[in-house]
């Protein structure tokens, strides 16, 4: 089912009534119902360069805020006469201005639950300064609490040494406090007290998918490799208060609103249990949401016991009953947890006795009508997914209810055509920016077409730019777009050939995603009626060189008609 006909609002109701009057009729109406004030800007920014970002990717001088909305884009001169004696006027002195940043892959309220416990080193180029921050966040908490970093960076971004972290020089930086830094989803490293804190000592068993490495007398190193061990340490970081988890969710939207996010899908993950989302729906409730957050339901089945009740909670599904700030789309990202598969492991092929599972599960999504959203990076899943999908069609059509691929690293011209028969999208993520040189560790050159932008972009399905945030990539929508321009990932290396345009980089991550959300008439663009989701550039989106798109940092971010962040006051 299209957007248009899953979500019907008042306002389209009120437009549909308004069609039916006779136009005197309306015209007296619309006299009466609009003050003469009405179109009086609140905020105008003006002698600036505004990219709107709509079909024809227009280019012009200054945009007029009303309310929540834009009320207009256009010259200097034509916005000037919108102005009225309570408008606040922004002189931009010529900087760029662009709509809100949308991310269609991210898992932000999970990682909402120890945001204040984190030291991001996201973008973090020198190892040095890695520890310097650790030291500080130490510095900062109390003895004993947690200093946690929760992926979102690589040993290959570091300029001045490419190599993890020793225990000892933990202890240096942290010697009262636990560490646990999270190195994508295969390694641990910890310091003595976070050791101690996790219960790990020389007698200490290994735990299932994971090995304590040992020194030569038989000591833990304070490093635990295999996703075994990543899941077992975030386990036995102890529970957060919901009260903490929401001063923590709205702590890290702020971030994120520094960042130029607007908007974002989240797609759940790591036993995504409503502890997660209820923090954000208490915030939207409360109207403190600074982030239009919508998500799809991702449950863990991990047998043919547990896919039964899933079915049954997708039965009982009716997503679409939010608003604009907060909203369940859909179902996804992992259908069955077996064929979860992994781009730095080089092969999979997911069995016959799974796919059934996987099928059940995506039959009754199509069932519902609903969307779906499914995690594919590797051939073999592709594949089978596809062939599933294809035999789920044939008894109930999925045309039209926006079916979406995520990652497909490894996409190939072939899988096109079924696609588009199907209707189906695709979303391509930036985790090269951290793990690039991982993938040519593993695929050699055939890593420099993963994921293969420019095949994607010029096949003409509908596709968007997002991270998959936040542990195994950065969360800085300014990396993505950097990353998809330059194809190099934070630390210098050319990690992609496949890249494509500015334009092409700045659609896919605001108009195109607004799609995937269902939004495409109220964000993702500067166009009079939408959403007055913007922001503010410190230096020119279109001119900067390729390898300096990444460090654009927004001067201004509004959401809703509202500045949610402001870097420096503007005049």
């Amino acid at each position: 089912m299209m957007a248009a006909a899953i979500m019907q609002n008042q306002d389209n109701c009120a437009m549909r009534w308004f069609a039916a009057l006779p136009l005197l009729a309306l015209a007296v109406f619309c006299v009466h119902l609009m003050p003469a004030h009405a179109a009086e800007a609140d905020v105008i920014f003006e002698n600036g360069k505004v990219l709107t970002v709509d079909d024809r990717f227009t280019v012009t001088q200054a945009v007029a805020v009303k309310g929540d909305r834009v009320l207009a884009t256009g010259s200097n001169a034509a916005i000037a006469k919108l102005a009225g004696a309570q408008t606040r006027r922004i002189d931009l002195k010529g900087k760029t201005v662009i709509p809100g940043l949308i991310d269609n892959h991210a898992h932000f309220m999970r990682a909402a639950e120890y945001w204040d416990r984190e030291v991001r080193l996201d973008g973090v180029t020198s190892r040095a300064k890695a520890l310097e921050m650790i030291a500080a966040k130490a510095k900062a908490s109390k003895p004993g609490e947690w200093v946690l970093v929760l992926g979102g960076w690589a040993i290959e971004q570091f300029e001045d040494g490419r190599r993890g972290f020793t225990k000892e020089e933990l202890d240096r930086a942290a010697p009262d406090n636990p560490v646990v830094l999270q190195l994508i989803y295969f390694r641990i490293y910890a310091n003595t007290p976070g050791l101690k804190a996790l219960g790990i000592d020389d007698k200490t068993a290994n735990m299932p998918g994971g090995v304590i490495v040992r020194d030569a007398q038989g000591q833990p190193t304070g490093i635990l490799n295999g996703g075994g061990a990543v899941r077992w340490t975030l386990a036995r970081l102890g529970e957060v208060p919901m009260a903490k988890m929401t001063d923590n969710a709205k702590l890290m939207y702020a971030d994120l609103n520094r960042m130029g996010m607007t908007s974002y899908i989240d797609m759940g993950g790591r036993s995504f249990h409503p502890k997660y989302f209820e923090p954000v729906r208490a915030l939207a409730q409360n109207g403190e949401l600074t982030m239009r957050v919508y998500y799809h339901l991702w449950l863990e089945p991990e047998s043919p016991k547990d896919v039964d009740g899933v079915l049954t909670t997708i039965k009982g599904m009716k997503p679409f009953q939010g608003d604009d700030w907060f909203d369940n789309l859909g179902y996804g990202e992992t259908l069955y947890f077996p064929l979860h598969d992994n781009t730095l492991v080089e092969k999979t092929q997911p069995s016959i006795e799974a796919m059934v599972q996987w099928k059940r599960i995506a039959q009754a999504v199509a069932d519902k009508n609903m969307t779906l959203n499914i995690h594919a990076q590797l051939r073999g899943s592709i594949e089978s997914f596809l062939t599933a999908i294809e035999e789920v069609n044939k008894t109930h059509p999925v045309k039209g209810l926006g079916w979406t691929f995520s990652h497909v690293d490894q996409l190939e011209p072939q899988d096109i055509a079924r696609l588009r028969a199907l209707g189906m999208r695709v979303q391509l993520h930036s985790r090269p920016t951290i793990q690039g040189v991982l993938f040519h560790n593993v695929y050699g050159d055939k890593a420099y077409d993963m994921p293969p932008l420019k095949m994607v972009q010029d096949s003409g399905l509908h596709w968007g730019l997002g991270s998959d945030a936040t542990a195994v990539t950065p969360s800085n929508p300014f990396y993505t777009l950097g990353w998809a321009v330059s194809g190099r990932m934070i630390g210098g290396f050319k990690v992609i050939r496949q890249t494509i345009t500015r334009e092409e980089a700045l659609i896919a991550h605001t108009r195109s995603n607004a799609a995937f959300a269902f939004r495409e008439d109220r964000i993702g663009s500067l166009q009079a009626g939408k959403y007055a989701d913007l922001l503010v550039l410190d230096r020119d989106y279109m001119t900067v060189r390729a390898d300096q798109i990444k460090d654009i940092k927004p001067l201004l971010t509004m959401v809703n008609g509202k500045v949610v962040y402001e870097a420096a006051k503007q005049k």
